[in-house]
């Protein structure tokens, strides 16, 4: 979804060779040969397998109690169910022209244990049974495009996966961005009347019409009981809310919103090549994983 991809072209142009000179060409470097089962290498590059070779026979299987490399965890069919999926990571990174830092951090992302937060969801608006065996936790601005691009792909998450996965909901009004705090506060005012998540979908919707007038007319809309509302938009307990997940958000090092964490792990928004289908794939390998 090329609005939340940062899409950068980039023209290079070749340095010509010294025709008259008398050295002898150096060697075309050789390629590692790594063949791994349920890994097609067939739309690589010999350069990009290569790198996808060396760095599958030099980072350690994901799971602590296997401690081979990935290739030979893979190859030997060994009990870590990460390291197939792990092998494939560092394929499409390397296909999506990763630098082998960013593919090696990728990988430790999304399968280093340490890189795992316990994230504290009491009292957020929730979607989803709270036993699901996947929670998606989202720090949003109602304000932020980007944000309101990808609330229907994490609610979509919860449909799909019927069952299986919790959406939970956390504020994070940016400063720069005036109606942002306004709509915070609307929203938990609708959430204290059991109407968060249909508030949730108004903001978002009317994004560009966030007035207070704008926001009166959407408590109208829901029939919520005007007085309680208008009370819990000014009251303490609602700033106190947004002051809260503010402050967990920036202990786990927000820099933007969205800020998305899928069981406990922080996903590299920079990473999603196609937002819908990443995300999908994310849940689907966790629920295999357990």
């Amino acid at each position: 979804m090329p609005p939340l991809l940062a899409l950068l072209s980039i023209g290079v142009t070749g340095c010509p060779g010294n025709s008259g000179s008398s050295e002898p060409k150096p060697a075309p470097p050789q390629e590692v040969s790594v063949s791994l089962p349920g890994v097609d290498t067939s739309s690589l590059t010999p350069r990009e397998r290569r790198e996808w070779a060396a760095q599958v026979s030099e980072l350690l299987s994901p799971c602590p109690d296997t401690p081979v490399n990935i290739a030979q965890c893979v190859k030997e069919q060994r009990a870590c169910k990460a390291c197939l999926p792990a092998a494939q990571l560092l394929l499409k990174q390397v296909k999506d022209g990763r630098s082998k830092k960013e593919r090696e951090e990728a990988f430790r992302m999304r399968f280093d244990a340490n890189k795992v937060k316990t994230l504290a969801t009491d009292g957020s608006p929730e979607m989803g049974p709270p036993d699901a065996p996947v929670t998606i936790v989202e720090w949003a601005d109602f304000e932020c495009p980007f944000c309101r691009l990808m609330s229907p792909l994490l609610e979509g998450l919860v449909s799909r996966f019927d069952g299986q996965v919790r959406l939970v909901f956390k504020f994070y009004p940016l400063q720069a961005h005036v109606h942002g705090e306004p709509a915070a506060r609307a929203a938990i005012a609708a959430m204290n009347q059991g109407k968060f998540w249909e508030m949730h979908h108004l903001l978002f919707e009317n994004q560009d019409k966030l007035e207070q007038a704008d926001i009166e007319r959407y408590a109208q809309r829901l029939k919520l009981d005007p007085v309680k509302f208008r009370a819990d938009l000014v009251s303490t307990e609602t700033k106190a809310r947004i002051e809260k997940d503010k402050k967990q958000a920036e202990e786990v090092g927000l820099e933007g919103t969205p800020l998305i964490y899928i069981n406990g792990r922080e996903v590299d928004l920079q990473l999603l090549t196609n937002p819908g289908q990443d995300l999908e794939d994310w849940v689907k390998l966790d629920l295999e994983l357990l």
